[in-house]
């Protein structure tokens, strides 16, 4: 890794000329951002992250950048890495890097070592906040630089993964500091995780594949919110979807929405796309790649890139593959059957798309702005642990973005308030 000193910053880039590029598409995403545009407006004017040093490990898009411009209008210091080797779109990195004067290491396609390595740049600013993406930032700052935990006043996190991680630390008593969950918000996980992962994930896979989802056999590994995003487009698209699922509520849910519901060994057979977004590892397995049709696509859109077991697909092709396209690596299994691997099974949406839509980060991204904003004034008076995005947060944000498209809604008369409040009038 080679870091590049500018005239105010520290940046690793892929190339600093894809900064115009990158800065017109930043550009082109916050026209669908107001919340997070209103947000940076009312910063700019209260300065409430003033000098604070923010680490952020986050897939390094435009939406991000609006996220971090709006950080950077209240005052923060913005040292930022990619939370995924291949989420990186590198001319933003380069715009964030050069126009904006952020620190800034990010490449897509970067290699383990060099992910880690940006990662520990940003812990080596110092960082007074993190807000994290998956829970990399957090653990590799608990694990190897426990001395600066003392400097962190809060941060937060993003995706379902990262909070599953920050409990178990939480419960281990090494976290350190209090850590909002993003991901919990309704503003978020209702929205973001089942529209945006919904609508990227195909997106991803068909512009990875080119392949009709019309008549295909989808199989969804997990019902979890994305699941149910990445199933209801599938069949709108005119899949058949079965759903794969370990928790029996969450299997009734899909089974009453219409899927057919089955395990993995049964699904195997049946499927000619296969989707894992469960969080957890060897979702798909050799079992189940021996039983699989000839040319099944397999893609994941958990965090990841452990959800499919790809170590057995190479024992499996004995190192028979090929790569047809761009993101496909084509594992030949011997038996004149070939098994695709989209994005190297990590986050298809963002391996071979460009992630969620700006429209639906809006609101994510609003969540980690204010979140951060809430515990700059409140996270003294925290523990370390895991908590919720404050109620009052979460509504402000899904008024705003009413609002911004323009929609209205009723409110309670004084009656219906008393009625509510009240316990005296029955039947």
């Amino acid at each position: 890794m080679s870091t590049q000193l500018g005239a105010k910053n520290k940046y690793d880039v892929k190339d600093p000329a894809l900064a115009t590029l990158g800065k017109n598409r930043i550009a082109w995403a916050a026209q669908t951002m107001p919340v997070v545009g209103a947000i940076a407006q009312r910063f700019a004017k209260a300065r409430p992250l003033a000098g604070l040093r923010v680490g952020a490990c986050l897939h390094v898009t435009t939406e991000t950048a609006n996220l971090m411009i709006a950080l950077a209008a209240g005052g923060a210091e913005i040292w930022l890495c990619a939370s995924n080797p291949l989420s990186t779109q590198d001319d933003v990195a380069a715009a964030l890097a050069i126009e904006h004067k952020m620190n800034v290491f990010a490449v897509k396609g970067e290699d383990n070592a060099r992910y880690y390595g940006h990662i520990e740049e940003v812990i080596k600013g110092n960082p007074q906040f993190t807000m994290d993406d998956g829970a990399d930032l957090v653990t590799t700052l608990v694990t190897k630089y426990k001395d600066m935990l003392k400097n962190v006043k809060g941060g937060t996190e993003e995706t379902t993964t990262g909070v599953i991680r920050l409990r178990s630390m939480e419960k281990a008593g090494v976290l350190g500091y209090p850590i909002v969950s993003v991901n919990d918000a309704l503003t978020k996980h209702l929205f973001d995780n089942r529209y945006g992962t919904g609508q990227s994930t195909l997106d991803g896979i068909i512009r990875a594949t080119n392949v009709l989802f019309a008549g295909k056999t989808v199989v969804v590994a997990g019902y979890g919110w994305c699941g149910r995003g990445i199933a209801q487009r599938a069949r709108g698209m005119g899949a058949q979807v079965i759903v794969t699922e370990i928790d029996p509520t969450k299997a009734l849910e899909a089974s009453m929405d219409g899927y057919a519901v089955m395990p993995m060994s049964e699904a195997a057979s049946r499927g000619d796309i296969f989707i894992t977004v469960t969080g957890n590892s060897k979702v798909l397995r050799e079992e189940h790649f021996l039983a699989m049709k000839n040319g099944a696509l397999v893609a994941n859109s958990g965090h990841f890139n452990v959800e499919i077991d790809i170590d057995a697909l190479e024992r499996l092709a004995e190192g028979e593959k090929t790569q047809p396209r761009e993101f496909v690596e084509q594992y030949h299994l011997g038996d004149e059957r070939s098994i695709n691997l989209l994005g190297e099974g990590r986050l298809i949406n963002l391996a071979a798309a460009e992630g969620h839509p700006a429209a639906v980060m809006d609101m994510s991204f609003a969540n980690q702005a204010l979140s951060a904003e809430f515990l700059v004034v409140k996270g003294a008076s925290l523990k370390p642990g895991v908590y919720p995005v404050p109620r009052e947060i979460d509504e402000e944000i899904a008024r705003l973005k009413l609002a911004a498209t323009g929609v209205s809604i009723d409110t309670l008369t004084a009656e219906q308030k008393q009625y509510l409040a009240s316990w005296n009038e029955g039947t």
